[in-house]
């Protein structure tokens, strides 16, 4: 398989929230941020809680993404309190999905080996040795990966930097000036949030010297700073000075010079406390059991009825009340996704209301709260999973991801709530096995059932559909695997019986009726159908998988519906019948959720390059496969190579046939450049002409091709004629790609200039005008090797052996030979004499 990494168009900064407010100062700070980052793979911004240290990284890291071409990744850590799940936390972050049981730091330092990105761990001070472990873990088994971590203490590995974060500028009265606003950040940190909550409120000569006072009393903590501004509203800038000079009077015994960073935090945070209502510190208080946001039924699900301490009940009113009382005094930060709204506690607030929380003794009982809406919600979800709504369904999910964790962790922690855990997790099988994400509800149902809970019905339903799931996958594999489909069936096997499907249940064809055991029946069959399938039974699957879709569609389902789609797709390839086969795949990618989930994409795409080889369109097989191949990488790779490391391909083997095996590395490149959508948009042949775009084999209808490069039954590759009866490639096949191809391995020197595949994608550049040396296939810009593969490549040229280029790269044997052999594929080329020439050729030796 080529290896494949990221170009600019993945250059990216998942996971950082939009900066709803100005980042203020810190110009030098980020400066030296970047140099130690430069010069270092580890580095840890320390410093007390409210110092800016996430508001840094994340400044820091928009500034360097252009340095990591796989992008900069933020993984926060705030939600989390179970170690082991740090590494399921960075899997999900950086989109690695692992669908099998392997442990996922292991799935984790597959998916970062060749790549070169930042990774930044966000609040790590309560898990420092699982971040320690996963960081030198990563850093050990990578060259190009770099850690940014913050935290309140140090990592504590060998060669990890620390810079602490200081906290912000703010003038003595002697430097006060009428431009001292602008010279200290404090200043003007002050002013831009008061400005927000007081419309035209400026820091000037007239109060210049009572905001520089209190930023001092505040240590320049920007948290503290931020908390004291939202008071403005109420408060002159003269009575916040005075007031806070009482509490600090009060909290370090007439000496407030005495008080360390923290406690000025602890102070300011202690104000905006009692400020706030009674009403409002009792529900700040129980919103503090929220990870990562919420919504307002879920605050009313948590706070709603609740005692009061005065014998009544608190009103949902009430909740909406001091929810909208908590947002204005900046304790609440509002948000909203995909349009509504949602609510979160900053990490030092929540860890604040935690505090409070516990002191009222009502921890236990609004956890629990939380548990049942969220235990509420999942079999909501489960119910309503089989119908029109599972886009919407996996989206509030992920929203609220971190919500159903703490759930089951509380389950999982707390003495006798662990059969709670096991059905909420199993309960949410149809995540797990939809997300590609069954590692992490292994992790949940195996650690309730350590904790003490009995296997139940729902266990039993989510390890079979785990089970069912990898089961079709593999299989399908096999089939696909299959160089000749039409006599795939194995004769022993043929006179097994296969069980009949279950029946469908009454009303199941209509919709809203049966919804959480149709999605089952529709498995059943999808899974018998895949095992005639790979018995060489095909004409009995085909109704299986039909009377499948038809099941799927009365419900507006796509998620079984595009397992259906893709085992019927499949049936028919494995019937020899390849157009049927294409345009069953191509109705796959046409379902929004085949789209949106990348694993599904990618075994589509490979179903449909499968089919297109052998209808012989061996050109688009090969784009289609280098899609696949870079999608696979993109998200961890694929899990049944685990079962069938270097297993032959039928597209592959078929396209390679046809197209010669440079030919196919060229198309199979030019696929590894394709986003996703550009990948199915390819598919379908909806790609758009530029004016440095032609079509590529594409077919706007998806049927019928003007001209293939063909495939006999036996195996035999044949040119087809064009219109005027001369052999050629036709209108199908790029304007001039094969004969170039052809000729310029015979030494031509046409430089012919190909062209992207779709509209405003990335040009190819020319192929080299240098003489090329016998034998050999001319060289290709861009170089498609990676920084260590070209030191490899300028060894092979040296004539040195894999163990000497080993020992000269102190690498292991077996990394050596892999290296040569991942470059031997990305060229084309077929040995050692061919990368010599290439190099040589390059160095202009």
């Amino acid at each position: 398989m080529t290896s494949i990494v990221g170009g600019s168009e993945s250059r990216r900064t998942p996971g950082f929230p939009a900066e709803l407010t100005s980042f203020v100062g810190r110009r030098d700070e980020a400066a030296d941020v970047r140099r130690l980052l430069s010069a270092g793979r580890l580095l840890t911004l320390t410093g007390p809680g409210g110092v800016g240290k996430t508001r840094l990284a994340g400044h820091v890291a928009g500034q360097v993404a252009r340095a990591f071409p796989d992008g900069v990744w933020l993984v926060p850590l705030a939600a989390l309190s179970d170690e082991a799940f740090v590494p399921h936390a960075v899997n999900d972050a950086l989109g690695v999905r692992n669908e099998t049981v392997r442990p996922p730091l292991e799935i984790l330092v597959d998916h970062l080996r060749e790549r070169r990105l930042l990774i930044v761990l966000d609040n790590c001070e309560h898990l420092l040795r699982s971040c320690a472990i996963l960081a030198g873990t990563v850093l050990a088994a990578t060259e190009g990966v770099r850690i940014l971590a913050t935290s309140r203490h140090r990592l504590g590995l060998a060669g990890e930097q620390l810079f602490e974060v200081p906290p912000l500028p703010a003038p003595a009265p002697e430097e006060l000036t009428p431009s001292a606003v602008e010279s200290f950040p404090a200043l003007r940190l002050f002013a831009d949030r008061a400005a927000a909550v007081v419309p035209g409120f400026t820091v000037g000569e007239a109060n210049q010297q009572a905001v520089a006072r209190l930023c001092r009393r505040l240590d320049g903590l920007p948290l503290a700073i931020e908390l004291a501004a939202v008071r403005v509203r109420a408060l002159g800038v003269d009575q916040l000075v005075e007031r806070l000079d009482d509490r600090y009077q009060l909290l370090t015994c007439g000496s407030p010079t005495s008080a360390p960073r923290h406690r000025t935090l602890r102070s300011a945070v202690d104000w905006s406390h009692e400020l706030c209502t009674p009403q409002e510190q009792l529900v700040w208080a129980w919103l503090s059991v929220f990870v990562g946001g919420f919504d307002l039924a879920a605050a009313e699900a948590v706070c709603a009825g609740k005692d009061t301490g005065t014998g009544e009940k608190i009103t949902p009113c009430a909740v909406l009340d001091a929810v909208a009382g908590l947002v204005d005094k900046s304790v609440l930060v509002r948000e909203e996704h995909a349009g509504q709204v949602r609510y979160r506690l900053l990490v030092s607030l929540r860890d604040y209301g935690l505090e409070k929380l516990h002191d009222l003794g009502e921890a236990a009982e609004t956890r629990r709260r939380h548990r049942d809406h969220f235990a509420r919600l999942g079999a909501e979800y489960e119910q309503a999973w089989f119908g029109p709504d599972q886009t919407e369904i996996t989206e509030r999910i992920r929203i609220d991801q971190d919500n159903f964790r703490a759930a089951l962790d509380f389950c999982l922690t707390t003495p006798g709530e662990a059969q709670h855990g096991l059905r909420l997790a199993a309960g949410l099988w149809f995540h797990w096995v939809a997300g590609g994400i069954w590692g992490e509800g292994r992790h949940w149902m195996d650690g309730a059932l350590r904790a003490g809970a009995r296997p139940d019905v729902a266990l039993t339903r989510a390890m079979w559909a785990g089970a069912l799931t990898s089961l079709v996958h593999s299989r399908s594999a096999a089939v696909l695997a299959g160089l000749d489909p039409v006599r795939t069936a194995v004769d022993a096997d043929e006179e097994l019986p296969v069980p009949a499907p279950p029946p469908v249940p009454a009303g199941a064809l209509v919709p809203g009726r049966a919804r959480a055991s149709t999605a089952f029946v529709v498995l059943t069959r999808v899974e018998l159908a895949c095992t005639l399938v790979s018995r060489g039974r095909a004409d009995e699957a085909i109704p299986l998988c039909a009377e499948a879709v038809a099941l799927c569609e009365a419900h507006g389902e796509q998620w079984a519906r595009s397992w259906a789609l893709r085992t019927l797709a499949l049936a028919h390839w494995s019937a020899g019948q390849y157009d049927r086969a294409a345009e069953h795949a191509r109705d796959c990618l046409r379902l929004p959720y085949t789209v949106s989930q990348h694993q599904s994409l990618a075994r589509t795409l490979d179903l449909l390059a499968a089919a297109e080889a052998l209808a012989g369109d061996a050109e688009r097989a090969g784009v289609l496969r280098g899609a696949v191949d870079r999608i696979w990488h993109d998200i961890g790779g694929n899990p049944v190579d685990a079962l069938q490391p270097g297993g032959p391909r039928a597209a592959e083997h078929h396209a390679r046939l046809a197209l010669g095996d440079h030919a196919y590395a060229l198309a199979h490149r030019r696929g590894g450049r394709l986003t996703p959508e550009q990948a199915v948009a390819y598919a379908l042949g909806e790609q758009r002409e530029g004016p440095a775009a032609a079509r590529t084999g594409g077919r706007r209808d998806g049927a019928g091709s003007a001209s293939r490069t063909g495939v006999r039954r036996d195996g035999v590759a044949f040119a087809p004629r064009t219109d005027d009866g001369r052999d050629g490639s036709g209108p199908g096949v790029r304007e001039g790609e094969v004969s170039a191809v052809r000729r310029n391995a015979r030494g031509s020197s046409s430089g012919t200039r190909e062209s992207s595949l779709t509209a405003g994608g990335p040009a190819r550049a020319p192929i080299s005008t240098k003489a090329s040396p016998p034998g050999t296939v001319p060289v290709v810009d861009p170089v498609p090797l990676t920084r260590r593969e070209l030191q490899v490549a300028a060894l092979v040229a040296q004539g040195r052996t894999n163990k000497q280029i080993a020992d000269h790269l102190v690498i292991a044997r077996r990394t050596a030979e892999g290296h040569v052999e991942r470059i031997l594929v990305k060229l084309g080329f077929h040995n050692r004499s061919q990368v010599a020439a290439w190099f040589s050729a390059r160095a202009g030796l």
